[in-house]
């Protein structure tokens, strides 16, 4: 039986924070710390695996792909691996005609069917834009077209939209989106980061490179509320759970949507070329094609077969795994009442997705951690500063 008292440090969660907290507080201060996570495996969404059937590392929670500007991030994942050269792409298809995502040149090129330049391709929206006559949008329908125009938001936002909501775009409010980018330019490139890649050895080796510093423990399934009780009051904990099931939920359940996965073994090298592909047509129920095999062009697979994930998106529910803050008003005023409580909980800091109630890319993910396990963490170890009650890793 695990002694909780033996350990300087409790790491509830076992994603891209909460492990590179881990990673940094054993490596470079000689902690012993406990990483205790609720799902039957480390690394959070970012978890890779080999299935069984095709021998192809599949992404288990959809596509990641690793991109950032920071080269303090990038020098620290290259610790644990090098990182391929893959440059992520991703085809749109659209009443069965082939488009470009991000919008850009080709996109609208083949959708107006006619070559063009980026000066009659600003015309085309700002025309469309105009048109619409739409200056103060009351919904997130009319704030796309007011971006973007109505042509390219038919053919690509409205169906995608409703599909990853669950609602239809006229009912959902207009700040949902602030921008649509569009690239007057034939550049097709989904990320401009002058980092990126996918790790050689994969997400699932890399994660676990990365707690196999001396001094982590890591323990599976095991819910964390479980044994709360049993974890000594002055020993210090960062949580990535979600904040408001840390409070019982007294202020409310934050909003969340999910993703759901079917996968399918198709008797083919090669199902779609690509390793995503969208699907915005409200006629079909899936938002992507996941195909796994192309994101390790490197790697010598077989021919005989290909393993693809269809993506689903759908509202969260208590037992869900979530994914993305829905973040309505009513979520808003209910983080702020978990942040105010999370201020005054002592010896606990919150980090994560969960945690903070926000997306976090992979990279941004790592950097918070970073950051806290600076500005936060070792000074608390090395100089006895105090952890400053709860304090959040929005840092």
């Amino acid at each position: 039986m695990t002694q909780f008292g033996d350990f300087d440090l409790i790491v509830v969660g076992s994603g891209l924070f909460g492990i590179t907290v881990a990673e940094r507080c054993a490596h470079e201060l000689g902690l012993r710390v406990l990483v205790v996570e609720r799902r039957n495996h480390v690394g959070g969404n970012a978890w890779s695996s080999v299935d069984e059937q095709t021998g192809i590392e599949v992404h288990d929670y959809g596509s990641h792909i690793f991109h950032c500007t920071s080269q303090d991030v990038w020098t620290y994942v290259n610790r644990f691996t090098a990182f391929s050269n893959y440059r992520h792409r991703v085809v749109t298809r659209h009443q069965n005609r082939f488009y470009t995502m991000p919008m850009n040149l080709g996109t609208l090129s083949s959708l107006y069917g006619r070559f063009l330049s980026p000066d009659d391709a600003r015309a085309l929206v700002s025309e469309e834009v105009r048109a619409s006559g739409i200056s103060d949008p009351k919904n997130l329908e009319e704030k796309a077209i007011s971006l973007v125009g109505r042509r390219m938001y038919d053919a690509f936002i409205r169906g995608y939209t409703a599909k990853q909501w669950q609602t239809d775009p006229k009912d959902l409010p207009a700040d949902i989106i602030t921008r649509l980018p569009v690239r007057y330019t034939f550049d097709d490139a989904y990320f401009s980061d002058p980092y990126q890649g996918i790790p050689l050895v994969g997400y699932g080796a890399l994660i676990r490179r990365m707690l196999d510093a001396p001094g982590i423990e890591a323990v599976t399934s095991v819910d964390y509320f479980d044994i709360r009780s049993r974890i000594p009051a002055e020993t210090p904990v960062v949580y990535t759970g979600p904040i408001d099931r840390y409070f019982h939920n007294c202020a409310g359940e934050l909003g969340w949507r999910t993703l759901d996965f079917e996968r399918e073994v198709l008797a083919t090298a090669d199902y779609q070329g690509t390793s995503v592909v969208n699907y915005p047509d409200s006629d079909v129920q899936f938002t992507r094609i996941h195909e796994f095999r192309h994101l390790h062009p490197e790697r010598k697979y077989g021919t005989d077969q290909t393993v693809i994930f269809k993506e689903y998106s759908r509202f969260s529910q208590r037992t869900d795994e979530p994914y993305y803050p829905i973040d309505t008003r009513n979520d808003k005023s209910a983080y702020q009442a978990y942040r105010d409580l999370a201020d005054k909980e002592p010896n606990v800091i919150f980090g994560g997705r969960l945690g903070t109630y926000r997306y976090l890319d992979m990279h941004q993910a790592i950097g918070a951690a970073l950051k806290v396990f600076d500005n936060i963490l070792q000074p608390h170890f090395v100089d006895g500063r105090p952890l400053k009650h709860g304090r959040h890793a929005h840092t």
